[in-house]
């Protein structure tokens, strides 16, 4: 236990250093160069008093070692350039030269701490989730991760993603029925911002994989909120994923969960899949009773019995010609081809004639149907 803690402490104060470090360089880079500099000289002095901070905690890992080497680069090219003081021509442009230079060295110190750190966050996920025994500590590991990965595109961070499979380390973590639903719906997370990073890259893992599923069994508000962005992220294939699976009915009977916060994020689930399902999802959705249970949720938005309650809650509201929200949804979207809309639209005006209680009730949602309703 106290070595685990020493090595934790030592690795804390390395990140330190390191961060202080690359922060002191882009700084150099971003400074222009003038005669006389007081941010500048305050940039020089502020490196050089980290390179002796940094000396001692370098040596002892290996790892940083061409890190150390670029350092004692920097170091000569800043004493250099603090040694040309002079004013004239020359010497401005030997010290116009010696701060392009020190300024790519600080880029390259920059890549090296970067990597580093990357290297040993992803280290350090894995090393918490296995061994740590406090929940908020292993959420926090999988957000900070969220956060790199939203700072954008970065070749390097990709092919350490790869070589260290963090993609199925945190897959398995989703699916683990033994871990708790907060770290279970963090690990999707994870997986949605992996999408968004390369699509090219990951949305073949997601495919191939188990994350739909886990997605759908878990069914709490989060997960199926994080499988409609995987939807939109991924369209099409993802929906004839979830249809060949015979997973379609499951989410349709998210339609009738006695949280309203289900209902409502299952509603939009829908939706997505409104817009972009090719012709086998909408028939298998409208073949397992969709536009029925829709028509039951527009009657619990709209009023009626429940007036009061929809009053008191507006997420009711959601369902308000919600039917017609999800006509307009296939009629605009991406998924069928136009005769397809076409067959649809009519398939769906006949199961609202069949599933009204009234001819009113009929007469207004085909009219909603007929002349559409944003969604």
């Amino acid at each position: 236990m106290g070595e685990a803690s020493t090595k934790h402490d030592d690795d804390q104060r390395v990140l330190t250093v390191l961060k202080a470090i690359k922060k002191a360089s882009k700084d150099l880079h971003t400074t222009p160069i003038s005669f006389t500099s007081t941010s500048q000289s305050a940039i020089i002095k502020s490196l050089l008093e980290l390179k002796n901070e940094a000396n001692s905690i370098l040596s002892a890992h290996p790892s940083l070692l061409n890190l150390s080497r670029l350092l004692n680069s920097l170091k000569s090219l800043l004493d250099k350039l603090q040694s040309s003081q002079g004013y004239g021509v020359r010497s401005f442009i030997r010290r116009q030269f010696t701060y392009y230079e020190a300024s790519r060295v600080g880029n390259a110190i920059m890549d090296e701490i970067k990597a580093w750190i990357d290297h040993e966050s992803l280290k350090n996920i894995v090393k918490t989730m296995e061994e740590s025994g406090d929940e908020d500590e292993k959420i926090e590991v999988l957000k900070e991760f969220q956060s790199r990965l939203s700072q954008g595109f970065d070749r390097d961070l990709q092919d350490l993603i790869l070589r260290t499979k963090i993609f199925s380390f945190i897959e398995s973590i989703l699916c683990d029925s033994q871990c708790s639903i907060g770290i279970r719906e963090e690990s999707a997370a994870v997986i949605v911002s992996l999408v968004k990073f390369n699509k090219d890259v990951f949305v073949g893992l997601v495919l191939m994989g188990p994350t739909i599923r886990a997605l759908i069994s878990i069914s709490s508000s989060r997960s199926i909120q994080f499988l409609t962005s995987l939807i939109k992220l991924i369209k099409s294939p993802l929906i004839d994923i979830i249809e060949s699976n015979g997973e379609i009915p499951k989410i349709i009977r998210l339609l009738s969960s006695p949280e309203l916060a289900i209902q409502v994020v299952a509603m939009d689930c829908v939706l997505e899949i409104g817009y972009f399902g090719r012709r086998e999802a909408i028939e298998a959705m409208l073949k397992d009773g969709l536009i029925e249970k829709l028509m039951e949720l527009q009657r619990s938005g709209n009023g009626g019995e429940n007036e009061a309650e929809a009053e008191m809650d507006p997420k009711k509201r959601r369902f308000s010609s919600c039917v017609a929200s999800f006509a307009v949804q296939m009629e605009v979207g991406e998924g069928l081809r136009q005769r397809e809309k076409r067959e649809f639209k009519l398939e769906v005006l006949k199961k609202v004639r069949e599933s009204s209680v009234s001819d009113a009730e009929a007469a207004t949602i085909a009219a909603e149907v007929l002349w559409g309703s944003s969604p």
